[in-house]
């Protein structure tokens, strides 16, 4: 089995699971409930906050950072079922609140103190209480109209809330949950699944970080200004080789001895790993990566990952198509540099502002490998649209198809801003690339 058909069966597999636990805990309420009727405001309410819990495994779970859940899917399409299923589940929560309180009340006239005597009354309740707060803030902070006012290390640390959240809701569901109390076996499965959740989160994002750091030694060699606000930082350490790394993956990286090291941020290598040293080049964006050009050499760094699909395993065509905007080219040059391709059978699209990215590195894996370079500078012609001007004015899909003329026969490559590596996407799939080979990174919060 390949690669490419090892990662589908784990997709395929993992959202099975997932469906099959949601089936199971709806089977469980029915099992239940049916004597007293299924339709009635405490059994939906019952149910509600059932499948809202289960789905909040499910985020914790995708989040955990489980290496063959990350080499199957890619953190961008992690990142994107965590959204949704976060804000279903959090939908879910606010039908089981409502239809809770209605059926203790009885009815409006008395909602408003039997909800106080159940949250005060009831063991876990007030702890409930507390994790619903946690939650509706990390909620309303994830919006995007309330992201793009917040700075990401804030956004960053207000997530961190989730975690809490979580916790703190979990009790009350055993302790007074008319579907776990008196049933000893649900409630110990139910406990060791979040158990083995919270494990997973302990292994894998703090453990093995942790276990990486200490055995790579990672360290600054040095800053370069790339110019246009963009540094590259080198770094070395000890066999870097048996880092695993792949060209066109990203770590999250925590910088040693600077202020808010605590707040880790995920950058992609700019360059393919020789086993000697990495290197990461970065825009200053945001308050972490405006002080990268601060580091100095033999700072330490604290790493997890590697991570995303951006990566020769999500290869299945001979010939690659690598398109980029701004600093997204970093991948991408990694990429160019790390794939296996004959002369003719890698193209490169880039677009940029001013001045190209790499530049000269290009060009020498241009006459070295025979990678096609297309430059697209220029602001974008429309906010729907991936490209700058151009003449003739056509379609974004007829000049992909201009430029690259088998690009429906090619591996897609894509790293961008994120409604700029939609409009890739669109006009790839409409210049007849399949889905399965157009691979996203799309960098935001």
């Amino acid at each position: 089995m390949t690669p490419s058909q090892l990662d589908t069966a784990v997709r395929r597999t993992s959202a099975a699971v997932v469906a099959i636990g949601l089936l199971a805990v709806t089977g469980w309420w029915v099992v239940g409930n049916h004597a007293d009727g299924l339709l009635g405001a405490m059994a939906l309410g019952r149910i509600a906050g059932l499948l809202s819990a289960a789905l909040l495994l499910v985020q914790v779970l995708l989040m955990a950072r489980v290496p063959v859940l990350e080499r199957a899917w890619g953190q961008d399409a992690l990142a994107r079922q965590h959204r949704l299923v976060g804000f279903t589940s959090f939908n879910l929560l606010l039908v089981h609140l409502v239809l809770i309180a209605w059926a203790y009340a009885g009815g409006p006239g008395r909602l408003v103190t039997s909800t106080w005597h159940l949250v005060v009354d009831y063991p876990g309740m007030l702890l409930a209480l507390a994790g619903t707060v946690c939650l509706v803030m990390v909620v309303v902070t994830s919006v995007r109209a309330a992201r793009r006012a917040l700075r990401y290390e804030s956004w960053h640390l207000l997530h961190l809330y989730a975690y809490l959240g979580v916790g703190l809701a979990l009790p009350h569901q055993l302790w007074t949950g008319q579907d776990f109390v008196g049933h000893p076996v649900v409630t110990a499965l139910w406990w060791t699944v979040w158990g083995a959740s919270l494990a997973a989160v302990l292994v894998w994002r703090v453990a093995l970080p942790l276990a990486v750091t200490a055995r790579h030694g990672l360290r600054v060699t040095s800053v370069v200004e790339e110019g246009d606000g963009v540094v590259s930082v080198y770094l070395s350490g000890r066999r870097l080789e048996r880092l695993r790394v792949e060209p066109g993956q990203f770590l999250v990286w925590r910088f040693l001895g600077r202020s808010g090291w605590t707040r880790g941020n995920p950058y992609s290598l700019s360059a393919a790993p020789d086993g000697r040293s990495l290197r990461i080049t970065v825009k200053a964006l945001g308050d972490g990566s405006a002080e990268l050009r601060a580091l100095r050499p033999g700072m330490r760094a604290l790493v997890e990952g590697p991570y995303g699909r951006l990566s020769p395993r999500a290869r299945t065509a001979r010939r690659v198509a690598l398109i980029g905007s701004g600093v997204g080219i970093t991948p991408l040059r990694a990429l160019a540099e790390g794939l296996d391709y004959a002369p003719g059978d890698a193209v490169l699209l880039h677009r940029y502002a001013r001045e190209p990215l790499f530049g000269s590195e290009l060009e020498v894996l241009r006459r070295e490998r025979g990678l096609a370079v297309v430059d697209l500078p220029g602001p974008r012609r429309t906010p729907d649209s991936w490209l700058g001007r151009i003449e003739p004015a056509v379609d974004d899909a007829s000049a992909l198809r201009a430029w690259v003329p088998d690009i429906a026969e090619r591996d897609v490559y894509v790293c961008g801003p994120h409604g700029w590596a939609e409009a890739v996407r669109r006009a790839a799939r409409a210049a007849g690339v399949p889905a399965r080979r157009i691979h996203t990174e799309a960098f935001g919060w």
